[in-house]
């Protein structure tokens, strides 16, 4: 808890504990559409500590403290404290790390040191006293900065990713470009967000991609490498046919004509071949009729 927390913490007490009960139920009455429920959104980053206080009623008039704690996908949780037997009691609560700031009886506030990602949830404060119950809820939202990566692939689209962020981030790029964004939700509630953009056709040479999120925005630049074509663009991958066509259709008259001229060249030789074995066969014939 900072300096800053603690402070504040002494001030509130010392507010509550000076008030009377006759003043509390005169504040009670004056002001009942405000201690008697309110919900608040409560946004808190993965990692840091976060305190929940109770409604601002004296703690001499209280009978009975409750919090209610509704995680996601498990059982509600109960943390009590009767004044009367000076008892605190629990019901299914299992992680240590959210507790009583101090003595229920001196302090009633709520802590989680360090909130994860599974504390998002439903925290309310019920607080009985002689005059009613009063109730103060937060609607506890765990925000995860999403990790930004920016680069140019091999087919020169350039490639825009907040990584696992909570909530989803939003993509922007300058200049516009043809985009086309995708998400990837992860079961810890987490969301991976893609933007692939190209500039097909302008003469764009840095491309600056803008991550906005609740936790802060990023703003991430790169230097188009112009010698990469987009694959994306029509035009370009019928070019990219055209030439491949005709590269094969050259590669088969190269090896059309070069089977022909070989098999030429060896009939050609064969003809000389045979040619000179019957010369020779002659001449010994004429040979051997002089001898």
């Amino acid at each position: 808890m900072t300096q800053l927390e603690m402070q504040s913490q002494r001030i509130f007490l010392n507010e509550v504990s000076s008030s009377s009960c006759m003043d509390e139920k005169q504040m009670t009455q004056n002001n009942s559409t405000v201690f008697q429920e309110v919900n608040t959104s409560w946004p808190v980053l993965m990692g840091k500590n976060t305190v929940l206080r109770c409604p601002p009623i004296a703690l001499k008039c209280l009978i009975i403290i409750t919090w209610e704690i509704i995680l996601r996908d498990q059982p509600s949780c109960k943390k009590a404290y009767r004044k009367e037997t000076n008892e605190t009691k629990e019901t299914n609560c299992t992680d240590e790390r959210i507790t009583w700031v101090s003595r229920p009886d001196q302090n009633p506030a709520l802590q989680i040191h360090p909130v994860a990602i599974t504390h998002d949830g439903y925290y309310r404060c019920k607080m009985g006293a002689p005059d009613g119950n009063f109730h103060r809820g937060y609607d506890l939202q765990v925000l995860v900065t999403p990790e930004v990566t920016l680069f140019q692939s091999r087919n020169g689209t350039v490639v825009c990713k907040a990584g696992a962020g909570k909530p989803a981030a939003q993509i922007s790029w300058i200049p516009e470009g043809d985009c086309v964004t995708e998400q990837k939700y992860w079961d810890d509630g987490t969301v991976t967000v893609k933007s692939t953009c190209h500039w097909e056709g302008h003469d764009v040479s840095t491309a600056t991609c803008r991550v906005s999120h609740l936790t802060g925005n990023r703003s991430l630049s790169i230097k188009l490498n112009l010698g990469l074509r987009s694959s994306g663009s029509p035009a370009s991958s019928s070019l990219l046919i055209i030439l491949y066509m005709k590269f094969s259709l050259f590669v088969v008259i190269l090896v059309t004509t070069g089977f022909v001229f070989f098999r030429r060249i060896n009939d050609v030789r064969m003809k000389v071949e045979g040619a000179g074995s019957q010369l020779t066969f002659e001449t010994s014939q004429k040979s051997s009729h002089l001898q």
